[in-house]
């Protein structure tokens, strides 16, 4: 999209916590010199099925591993973190993570997410990134349930600058993505981003009610929702992957974006999120303030996770 400047070294900083779980846990083990062997190889395995990595991934890199040992590719301990980092960046295809963009009119963004996830901020920090770049953005409040949601969003929107559509708490949700959508439409907004109420995937009734919002939206504005995105709090490890997977029932969810990843020693989720669902991670948070958000990068990503 080329709103985004972030860096490997950016990224280095931020996944600080993650790195160090990660670094630490493969100096106990490739210590220098040491030569490859089967032993070797199984301890690498549980190692970083413990990082987060995912089983089928995890099984991937080593069987490649081994067959490049066998080859004679690789002898040494030393050898196999550059080898485990060319082989990562090739399991990500050079599929689209950027945003889907609408052909005429506003391109609308669903986003949804359980409480906690670190979704208004997240909302905040993408709508601050395209109106810095000339875009007009609206966010349209749809969470109505929880008492201080509306104004949560609300206090972002004046302070990056933005405009918000919003009703008074307990109103039907859907009825705000149907004033949003025509206030996209009639003040020729560039995007509309709707937030959603939090809920469990595990809630059928408050699934059912994003579905709603989901199917006003197409009536209102046909080839919407462009993009619908799925806020993941990284520090929840393995536990996103059901997430993730609930809500893609309910609503196509098209992108992820995880947040939190620079509080959390377990970034190697983002490795298993592609692994079991193929489901592309387009943003990634990084911090607190409105402009701590990057464009996912798998080449940047997995150099910033062994720097």
């Amino acid at each position: 999209m080329g709103f985004f400047s972030k860096t490997v070294q950016f990224l280095r900083e931020h996944l600080a916590k993650t790195r160090q779980k990660i670094g630490s846990s493969l100096s106990s083990i490739l210590t220098i010199g040491r030569k490859i062997d089967a032993e070797l190889l199984n301890e690498l395995e549980q190692t970083l099925i413990s990082d987060d990595i995912g089983v089928e991934t995890t099984e991937r890199l080593i069987e490649d591993l081994r067959q490049a040992w066998k080859a004679g590719e690789i002898s040494a301990s030393e050898d196999i973190v550059p080898f485990l980092k060319e082989q990562m960046k090739k399991y990500w295809p050079a599929q689209d993570r950027q945003l889907r963009l609408a052909e005429t009119g506003p391109t609308v963004i669903l986003v949804a997410g359980i409480n906690g996830s670190g979704k208004t901020t997240s909302i905040a920090k993408l709508a601050y990134i395209l109106s810095r770049n000339g875009k007009k953005v609206i966010v349209a409040a749809c969470d109505t349930f929880r008492a201080a949601a509306v104004e949560q969003l609300s206090i972002w929107a004046k302070r990056i600058g933005v405009e918000i559509v919003r009703h008074q708490q307990g109103s039907d949700p859907a009825a705000v993505a149907y004033d949003a959508c025509e206030a996209a439409v009639s003040r020729n907004a560039d995007y509309l981003i709707l937030d959603t109420a939090g809920r469990l995937h595990t809630q059928k009734h408050l699934m059912d009610e994003l579905g709603k919002i989901r199917s006003v939206v197409v009536r209102q504005i046909p080839t919407a929702p462009h993009e619908v995105l799925l806020v993941l709090d990284a520090t929840t490890g393995q536990n996103a992957i059901m997430q993730a997977k609930m809500f893609t029932e309910t609503v196509k969810v098209s992108g992820i974006f995880l947040a939190k990843l620079d509080g959390t020693a377990r970034g190697g989720i983002v490795i298993a999120i592609k692994d079991m669902l193929d489901i592309p991670v387009k943003f990634v948070g990084l911090g607190e303030q409105p402009e701590d958000i990057a464009e996912f990068d798998p080449d940047e990503f997995v150099e910033a996770l062994f720097a």
